[in-house]
């Protein structure tokens, strides 16, 4: 049913061609992202939701009398 109208259209050929591209470029580049990424910086966003007791949910450190 489809192939009549994708006959119908000009260079069709390209277009997977093209998507694939953008599907691997992205990829690739958040790959290369997340390897070079500081360690410390995921460090510390990994362990900011939880406070030092570990029991709460708050992000803003208290002093306790």
């Amino acid at each position: 049913m489809f192939k009549h109208y994708f006959e119908q259209i000009h260079q069709v050929e390209i277009w997977p061609i093209i998507s694939l591209s953008i599907f691997f470029i992205f990829f690739l580049g958040l790959i290369i992202w997340v390897v070079k990424m500081d360690k410390g910086y995921v460090s510390k966003m990994k362990n900011l939701p939880v406070s030092e007791d570990g029991n709460t949910l708050s992000t803003v450190k208290t002093e306790r009398s």
